[in-house]
């Protein structure tokens, strides 16, 4: 078992930063990737970004050059920075985990609304 809890949502207004973060406990030898995925009001969730053990990065297209993931494996913790913020990635946040068993993973989300 992996358990995720998310920090750092908020409201910001449009083109400003915050920064999101996930730590996980548990089982955490066995996390393989780990990423962040959101889910608008009335909308399906989608991966916002992911990234493995060797630090492979993959980013949807609607926030590359403005949102940026990162992983410290010491900690145990997965990170996104996001600059540029548009009223569009206003949604709930959720942290993920994939374990090499190909469990996974989600953190209780946490608010992230940008006014314009």
């Amino acid at each position: 078992q992996v358990q995720l809890v998310e920090s750092g949502g908020g409201l910001v207004q449009a083109g400003g930063s915050l920064r999101l973060s996930c730590a996980a406990s548990g089982s955490i030898l066995s996390i393989n990737a780990m990423g962040w995925h959101r889910q608008a009001p009335g909308k399906q969730r989608e991966l916002v970004a992911r990234i493995g053990t060797s630090g492979t990065i993959k980013t949807a297209d609607s926030v590359k050059g403005r949102f940026t993931i990162s992983r410290d494996n010491a900690k145990n913790t997965v990170s996104l920075q996001m600059n540029s913020l548009k009223p569009e990635d206003t949604a709930v946040y959720y942290c993920n985990a994939n374990t090499i068993a190909g469990g996974d993973y989600w953190g209780q989300g946490t608010q992230v609304t940008v006014s314009s």
